[in-house]
């Protein structure tokens, strides 16, 4: 006797984890298309649509991509130990391969997250793959709590990691998503109106007002995956979530193509209709090469490497 829905639900939780991922992209584009403006233009007048991304964008969406890192490294080890002797091993290559990828990227877009990506991966989750799950938790908790304290930034990746780890090992009851969309929510407009208002000040306001609101984007759109929109929303974002390497990459080329064109224009416009332009092609793009390919470009020349073979990339039937 088969059971197929145990596996049929498998699959669709990674297609919801591919959504997510794609979600991320969304936000990180529109983040990092900003940043790069003002960094080109820092004392240019600060208008509406600064406002709207610094709080409502900004630290929004990496915490969402950390979190999943830590979730696909659990999927990987489990991938792995089927076929390597030594599954870690392999793992440290994939992130020392990711490592020189943002190494390089490091070079035309300074302070990008490859890099720390495939750090704190080998020197946290790596030996966090050896902890019973309840430590991990335990550790995610408190090394999170510690970022916050220290004001966020690049220093809430570890712990972020780490409870991405827990939550794919302990597999959240599915009921969980409303109450904590709610709750997150709730934190997420009140903390955020302390911290545009001044009116309550403390070195992690604005980091844990941006946990709240990736929590509450997170939950949200997993409650739309639930619904009639669940179709048009993994159309779009689960192809960019499968090539998030690929589509981050390229942001880049687009937005360093572009940067003369948005820097001239102060109402920053131009960084809405870039990312949207740039958004709408990737998802076309990406629907059109994974109808023929399992990985996205870059996605399977990151697997060769880690795998130290070529890696077939077509689909049965294809003729590419």
């Amino acid at each position: 006797m088969t059971h197929t829905a145990p596996a049929q639900g498998k699959q669709e939780r990674l297609h919801e984890l591919d959504a997510l991922r794609g979600f991320a992209v969304c936000g990180i584009m529109l983040v990092n298309t900003w940043q790069h403006v003002r960094e080109r233009v820092p004392n240019a007048q600060r208008g509406a649509l600064d406002w709207a991304v610094e709080n409502l964008a900004q630290s929004r969406f990496y915490p969402i991509f950390s979190v999943l890192f830590g979730v696909s490294l659990v999927l990987f080890l489990g991938s792995a130990a089927g076929r390597a002797e030594r599954p870690r091993l392999v793992l440290l290559r994939r992130l020392a391969v990711l490592g020189a990828v943002g190494l390089l990227h490091q070079t035309v877009n300074p302070g990008e997250v490859l890099l720390p990506y495939a750090v704190f991966g080998a020197l946290v989750l790596l030996p966090a793959s050896f902890l019973p799950r309840r430590a991990v938790l335990l550790l995610g908790i408190v090394v999170t709590v510690w970022g916050v304290r220290e004001g966020g930034g690049i220093i809430l990746i570890p712990g972020l990691f780490l409870l991405g780890m827990a939550a794919m090992e302990y597999e959240p009851p599915g009921w969980l998503v409303a109450p904590v969309f709610a709750v997150s929510t709730a934190l997420a407009v009140v903390l955020g109106y302390l911290w545009v208002s001044r009116l309550l000040y403390f070195r992690g306001l604005y980091a844990t007002a941006g946990l709240a609101a990736a929590t509450a984007y997170c939950t949200g759109l997993l409650l739309l995956l639930r619904g009639r929109a669940r179709g048009p929303l993994l159309a779009v974002l689960a192809p960019l979530g499968r090539m998030a390497l690929t589509n981050y990459l390229t942001s880049t080329l687009a937005i360093l193509a572009a940067l003369p064109l948005l820097a001239a224009d102060p109402t920053r416009i131009t960084v809405v209709a870039l990312t949207l332009a740039v958004l709408a092609a990737q998802v076309l793009l990406s629907r059109a090469w994974l109808r023929w390919h399992r990985y996205g470009p870059l996605e399977w020349a990151w697997r060769c490497l880690t795998w130290m073979e070529r890696v077939p990339n077509r689909r049965i039937g294809s003729r590419v």
